[in-house]
């Protein structure tokens, strides 16, 4: 049974807490919506599923009702013996520590081979930086569906053209097809945000879209940090330095094309040396 507003309330106040803002805690607190982001997770029986920032165990509870088995990763010491008790007796393994520092690649293969999905309510402050660290570090994590700030998910999921594109679109797209599923209103967090929320699924793909064997991702990702870093230069003057003068011959690029005028495939043959 997952938890409704007074649910959350009452769970906070029987443990004497209170949302942590350095956190960026903000808990979901409306059945709907949880229930509505583990079936966009395409989550079955059998499945298996990280999550990451799990709070209180609303969402939890959500995806433990589909029948997948359940790792959840909860940083704020003081919440992990509240959601122990919420969500253990659901079959939900409890882990504490920093997603952003633990070793998820390491956690996941103690529990046996095979796919995992991640789902999360992801805090603000961290989202970019924990959505890059699965998809270049924990392979085993092949689908994700994240919720997080409006503008954040559609940077995440941009194509050339769209307004939010940029180097973070460039470096998901690298990894994962990605697009904005889902909007979510303040109205279902506790406490309420001031911003919107976007629901993002990522599919990881089968290879890169560049060659790692031509184009290694940090290599990339240097390129790709130089042209952006510029965005509104032409890129042989924010790429001075970076690549050679002829590599825009060999990549078909204008020299006076900027950042945002490439997508993934046309970074990766700039950034061939």
């Amino acid at each position: 049974m997952t938890h409704s507003g007074a649910d959350i309330a009452q769970l906070l106040s029987a443990h004497g807490l209170r949302p942590s803002r350095a956190l960026g805690q903000n808990f979901v607190a409306d059945p709907n919506t949880v229930r509505r982001i583990a079936r966009l997770a395409g989550l079955e029986t059998g499945d298996r599923v990280l999550e990451i920032g799990a709070g209180l165990g609303s969402l939890t509870l959500a995806l433990a009702e589909t029948g997948a088995g359940v790792v959840a990763v909860e940083a704020d010491r003081h919440l992990v013996p509240v959601l122990r008790s919420v969500v253990e007796p659901a079959g939900v393994e409890v882990v504490e520590g920093d997603a952003l520092t633990l070793d998820l690649g390491a956690l996941l293969a103690a529990r046996g081979d095979g796919a995992w999905s991640l789902v999360a309510n992801l805090p603000y402050n961290v989202a970019t930086p924990l959505v890059m660290r699965t998809l270049t570090e924990v392979p085993a994590v092949t689908r994700l569906l994240v919720m997080v700030q409006r503008e954040v998910g559609e940077r995440m999921a941009a194509a050339v053209g769209d307004e939010g594109y940029g180097a973070v679109s460039v470096r998901v797209a690298y990894f994962a097809q990605a697009e904005v599923v889902g909007r979510v209103p303040p109205s279902v967090f506790i406490p309420r945000p001031r911003v919107e929320s976007v629901l993002v699924r990522l599919v990881r793909r089968a290879a890169p879209a560049v060659d790692p064997g031509v184009v290694s991702y940090e290599r990339l990702n240097a390129v790709v940090r130089a042209g952006f870093g510029q965005r509104r230069k032409m890129l042989r003057r924010s790429l001075a330095g970076v690549v050679e003068p002829d590599a825009f011959v060999r990549a078909g690029v204008r020299p006076e094309a900027r950042a945002e005028e490439l997508d993934v495939a046309a970074w990766g043959r700039l950034a061939t040396t």
